[in-house]
């Protein structure tokens, strides 16, 4: 049994924290909001700490799924000054390389390993414990946090030194725009043609176009219907990210800044909060 911390109660940390205590770990949640932590203790039978701190202290090992890049260095870099030599921070938020590697110095330099992991899944990958984790960071310290994270995932890879599980998510990100988009024009010109899509899609998606955005999307993109996953402002900061990155090092992504443009009329219409299949939407608006 890991005696572990869980900091980030949002739509992926609550159920990731409800896998690891059902996988027989101790934990200590914590939130921004007290009442999140509470119901999620009475839910789970685990304990609600006050701060983050409180949750760490004496922890094996401390996940974080927070924001963004402000709110984990506000979290972390207090936190570090209350672990214990030896234990593990891993960070499940996507945030950016650059944190990733500034963390990883601090944490070295109180003898706390650190792990970034960002996730890919969504929140039912997060509720089914079916999440893709992206690792960054040494290989010691990552075998230390793979086991306990078995607990929430179906597929863990390290890829590298701190920061490369942030850089793999970015490529993830990169990829979903364009895939989106596509589909999002392959609908919408089924759509303009007349065609019956549902029979256009069982055509097209037993070959080279087949994705899991078309399994899984086409049937509420043509409905018109946004509210099936990963939010359009979670999805706008995140390439966000990944754009500066790019801007970092020479990557050219012509693709991804017009679909993050596209993402910014979605939001215009009202969608900051329909899932990223909603970039359709600006194709189909009158």
């Amino acid at each position: 049994m890991t005696i572990a911390a869980f900091l980030g109660l949002g739509v992926m940390g609550f159920p990731m924290a409800g896998h690891l205590k059902a996988a027989g770990h101790e934990v200590r949640v914590w939130n921004r909001t007290g009442a999140k932590a509470k119901a999620w203790a009475d839910q789970h039978a685990g304990v609600a700490a006050s701060t983050p701190e409180e949750a760490a202290s004496g922890a094996d090992i401390v996940f974080m799924c927070l924001g963004d890049d402000p709110d984990v260095r506000a979290v972390a870099l207090p936190l570090l000054e209350h672990m214990k030599p030896g234990s593990v921070l891993v960070d499940h938020t996507t945030a950016s390389a650059k944190l990733a590697r500034e963390l990883h110095e601090a944490a070295s330099a109180r003898g706390i390993g650190f792990v970034d992991a960002p996730v890919s899944g969504g929140q039912a990958g997060a509720e089914n414990g079916q999440l893709s984790i992206m690792c960054g960071g040494d290989k010691d310290t990552f075998a230390k946090a793979e086991p306990v994270m078995q607990s929430y995932a179906k597929a863990i890879v390290h890829a590298g030194p701190a920061g490369a599980g942030q850089l793999t998510k970015m490529v993830n990100q990169i990829c979903i725009a364009g895939l989106v988009q596509g589909l999002s024009e392959g609908i919408h010109f089924a759509q303009a043609a007349g065609l019956d899509v549902e029979t256009v899609i069982s055509a097209v998606s037993k070959g080279a176009a087949q994705s899991w955005q078309m399994e899984n999307r086409w049937q509420t993109m043509d409905q018109g219907k946004f509210d099936f996953g990963f939010a359009v402002e979670w999805m706008r900061k995140d390439l966000r990210i990944a754009l500066e990155e790019a801007r970092a090092n020479g990557a050219k992504l012509p693709v991804t800044a017009l679909v993050d443009q596209f993402y910014a009329e979605v939001e215009a219409m009202g969608g900051k909060r329909w899932d990223t299949s909603s970039v359709i939407a600006r194709l189909n608006r009158e």
